[in-house]
C-alpha cells in the first residue's frame, strides 16, 4: 500500500514490486469538497437543537391558536391578554311554595325557610363560689310554627333562663315567654307578640332515607345568625344518651355547632322534618367530625301541640317512685342478689306504683321486654307509653322476682323530687355507710353534717326527680 500524491489516495498491490495496481479502495476526493473560504463545521448537539427547534414551533403554533381563542372571546386585535370570563346569567332566588310535591334546589330551601328562623338569646342567673348572684349568657336557634307567634326550639336552650330574646331574620326583636316545655324530649316553646309570621310547613320524619340530602339553619356560635350548612342523613333511629336522657335521633352530617340548637333540619322539599339538637364532639380519645343529631319531628309534635294547648305535656306517662341507680355496693348493703335494675327509694301516696303494689326497696328490672339496668332505660322504656297504658313491670324483691301490673297515671305539670322516706328494705335490717350514720342515729339526722357516703344519706341512695 503506498499513497498517491497525484490521486491524493491509497493503492494496494498484491505483491512487492507488482506494477499491476487495483483500482483504489477509497477515491473521494475530501479537499474538493471544501471551498477554501468556507471552513468545516463542527456539529454540536444535534438531537437537543431538533428538540429545542420541536419546542419553539409547538409554541408558536399554540400562541397563533391562543391569539385565534382570544379573539373570539372579545380580545383587542392588537394582541393584548385577555382575562376570561363567563357571561352567564344567574337566576334569582326566591321563596317558593312548600307542598312537598317537588324537590328544590338548597338555595331554594333557604330562601324558603330561612323567614320561619329565629334566633334565641338568653340570660342565666346562677351564683358564684363567692355567693354572689352573676349572669350568664347563651344562644340557640328556633323556628316559627304558627303565624302568631308559637315558636319551637330545644328545652336545653332556655332551661334556667331569666330573660329571652327572639330575634326574627328581618332583624326584628321581642321579648320570648316560655309556654312549657319537656326536658325528657328536649322541647319548649316560646311565644313572642307578633302575627303575621311566616310558619315552617312541617315534613314526615318517618320516611326519611338514609343519603338524602338535608340542610341545618341557625346560629352557629351565637354569632353567625342565619347560615345554613349541607350534608345528608347517615342514620336514622339512631339510640344515643345526652346527659343520661336517652334519646332516638336522626343522625346526618352537616355541620353543626353551639347555637345551632333548637333549629330546623330541612329536606329537599323544604319540610322541616327535625328539631337540630346535639353533636358529638368527641368519643373517648377521638375527636369527631361531622356526625350530628336531631330530634325526629314525628316524635315530638303531639307533645308540642299539647304545650300549646295546656302548658305542658298532659299525656306523658308517669309512675308515681322516687328512683335511683342499683349499685354494687348498695346491692350488698341490702344483702340483695342482683347488682342492677332501677332503686325504688320512695313510692308516692295514691300513685300508680302504689296501685300497682310497688314498695320502697324494690327493684325494677324489666318493662315490658325491655331490660332495665339503670334510670336510662326507665326513661326510655316511658317513651314507649302515653298516660292510661298499662305495663308488667318485673321487680325483684326480698330474694324473689315477681311481675306487678301498673297502669300509668298522668305527668303532673311540675314534678317536685321526693325525699327518701326513712324506712328500710323488707328484711328489717338497718344498715350504716360509715360510723357517721351510727353517730346520726343517735344524735340527731344531720347533726354531723350527714352522711358522706356518695349515694346518700343512712346508706340510702340519693335522689333523682321522680319518675
Amino acid at each position: 500500500m503506498y499513497y498517491n500524491e497525484d490521486n491524493q489516495s491509497y493503492q494496494y498491490s498484491y505483491r512487492k514490486g507488482d506494477g499491476n495496481l487495483v483500482e483504489p479502495v477509497y477515491t473521494r476526493n475530501y479537499a474538493e469538497e471544501r471551498t477554501a473560504s468556507e471552513p468545516p463545521k463542527k456539529k454540536h448537539g444535534g438531537a437537543a437543537m431538533k428538540t429545542v427547534a420541536l419546542m419553539l414551533c409547538c409554541a408558536l403554533i399554540g400562541g397563533m391558536v391562543g391569539a385565534g381563542a382570544t379573539s373570539v372571546i372579545g380580545a383587542s386585535v392588537s394582541g393584548k391578554t385577555a382575562v376570561k370570563a363567563s357571561t352567564r346569567e344567574v337566576a334569582e332566588v326566591v321563596p317558593v311554595k312548600v307542598d312537598g310535591t317537588r324537590q328544590l334546589t338548597m338555595p331554594e330551601v333557604y330562601a324558603s325557610t330561612i323567614n320561619s328562623v329565629v334566633a334565641i338569646n338568653t340570660t342565666v342567673n346562677s351564683t358564684n363560689v363567692y355567693g354572689q348572684t352573676v349572669q350568664n349568657a347563651a344562644s340557640g336557634s328556633g323556628f316559627i310554627l304558627t303565624e302568631d307567634g308559637y315558636i319551637l326550639t330545644n328545652y336545653h336552650v332556655i332551661e334556667g333562663a331569666s330573660t329571652v330574646k327572639v330575634t326574627l331574620y328581618n332583624g326584628d326583636m321581642f321579648d320570648g315567654e316560655i309556654v312549657g316545655g319537656d326536658e325528657d324530649y328536649d322541647i319548649a316553646v316560646l311565644k313572642i307578640g307578633a302575627t303575621g309570621l311566616i310558619p315552617v310547613t312541617l315534613g314526615d320524619s318517618s320516611k326519611l332515607n338514609i343519603g338524602e340530602a338535608v340542610a341545618a339553619i341557625g346560629n352557629p356560635l351565637g354569632e353567625l345568625t342565619f347560615s345554613m350548612s349541607q350534608g345528608c342523613v347517615s342514620c336514622v333511629d339512631r339510640a344515643i344518651n345526652v346527659d343520661g336522657t336517652p334519646f332516638n335521633m336522626i343522625q346526618v352530617d352537616c355541620s353543626i355547632n353551639h347555637g345551632n340548637s333548637g333549629g330546623p333540619l330541612v329536606n329537599s322539599y323544604g319540610e322541616v322534618v327535625g328539631i337540630v339538637s346535639a353533636k358529638y364532639e368527641s368519643y373517648a380519645t377521638s375527636t369527631v367530625e361531622g356526625i350530628g343529631f336531631a330530634i325526629p319531628i314525628n316524635d315530638v309534635i303531639a307533645m308540642v301541640e299539647d304545650i300549646i294547648t295546656n302548658g305542658y305535656v298532659t299525656n306523658k306517662p308517669f309512675i308515681g317512685i322516687t328512683p335511683q341507680n342499683l349499685t354494687a355496693r348498695m346491692a350488698q348493703q341490702y344483702r340483695y342478689g342482683i347488682s342492677e335494675g332501677v332503686f325504688v327509694c320512695s313510692v308516692e301516696p295514691g300513685s300508680a306504683a302504689e296501685k300497682a303494689g310497688l314498695r320502697m326497696g324494690d327493684v325494677i328490672t324489666k318493662i315490658g321486654d325491655q331490660q332495665i339496668a339503670q334510670i336510662s332505660d326507665l326513661t326510655a322504656a316511658k317513651k314507649h307509653y302515653s298516660a292510661g297504658d298499662t305495663a308488667t313491670f318485673t321487680i325483684y324483691r326480698a330474694g324473689e322476682t315477681l311481675s306487678v301490673e301498673l297502669t300509668f297515671d298522668t305527668t303532673p305539670e311540675k314534678v317536685e323530687p321526693q325525699e327518701p322516706q326513712s324506712q328500710q328494705p323488707s328484711d328489717g335490717y338497718r344498715y350504716y355507710s360509715d360510723p357517721w350514720d351510727f353517730f346520726n342515729s343517735f344524735f340527731g339526722n344531720g347533726y354531723f353534717g350527714g352522711s358522706s357516703y356518695s349515694e346518700g344519706y343512712n346508706g340510702y341512695p340519693g335522689t333523682d326527680d321522680a319518675a
